[in-house]
């Protein structure tokens, strides 16, 4: 692990971080700055209010991205698992045909 120094809202923040991951964590602070920065701007809240409605912003487009916005991705991903089983059966019959 590593220390890596972000900055949200203007101050600094010293977090541990792997290696690999520097990038990624990089990118997410970022985004999280943008996000505070936006809700601020909305709500003209600081401190925790402000913390609590950027994840509370956040958690809900997470999970409308996630359900593809109505689009059910579990059962999207069990469907095809089912198609591509009955693919790979009739597939393994025609092979026995040749």
């Amino acid at each position: 692990m590593e220390a890596l120094d972000i900055t949200l809202l203007g101050k600094e923040y010293r977090v541990a971080c792997a290696p690999e991951n520097r990038e990624a964590l990089l990118a997410a602070a970022v985004f999280l700055d943008g996000k505070l920065v936006e809700v601020a701007d909305k709500t003209r809240s600081s401190g925790e209010k402000l913390a609590v409605m950027t994840a509370l912003n956040i958690a809900h487009e997470f999970l409308l991205h996630q359900r593809g916005n109505g689009f059910d991705m579990p059962a999207a991903k069990r469907r095809i698992e089912l198609m591509k089983a009955r693919l790979d059966g009739v597939l393994a019959q025609q092979e026995k045909l040749f």
